[in-house]
Order: C-alpha cells, then sequence, then structure tokens
C-alpha cells in the first residue's frame, strides 16, 4: 500500500486492517514471501495507528470545575497500567 493511501486510513479503518493481517499471520497458510509483505504493511499500520493516537490524546484536554464553579483546563494524562 502507498504511502499516500495509507495516511487517508481512518484510525478504525487501519486497525482492522491491522488485525486482519495479524489473524492471516497466525494462522500459518500464508506464504513466506506473502507474510514477509504483509508484516511490512502490518508495521506501517501499526506505525499509523499510533501516530493518530498520539495526535488525539495531544487534543484532549482535562477539564476541571472548582467549587466557585470556575472551570480549569490541563493537559489530560493516560494513566499507565
Amino acid at each position: 500500500m502507498e504511502k499516500d493511501k495509507l495516511d487517508e486510513l481512518s484510525f478504525e479503518d487501519a486497525l482492522n486492517q491491522l488485525e486482519s493481517i495479524v489473524k492471516e499471520l497466525e494462522s500459518g497458510r500464508t506464504k513466506l514471501d506473502d507474510a514477509v509483505n504483509a508484516y511490512e504493511k502490518a508495521m506501517k499500520l501499526k506505525q499509523l495507528c499510533e501516530t493518530k493516537l498520539k495526535s488525539a490524546q495531544l487534543k484532549i484536554e482535562k477539564l476541571d470545575i472548582n467549587s466557585s464553579d470556575e472551570v480549569k483546563s490541563s493537559e489530560f494524562e493516560v494513566p499507565e497500567n
């Protein structure tokens, strides 16, 4: 898949394609050359998903309302497991 077309995918579409590739590779039915190509595509899709997630995370702000009904925004931090 060309980089231009890859960049046009939504997060959900990229994730669905990535999941399909992983299932196919896990099945063991893929020829070696096809598996290598699928793996390379999967890595590009993984990077795209990570980039889109990071971009979304940067756009999210946490809004807090204090006892005086004042609204304060701060960076939203995703808790690590």
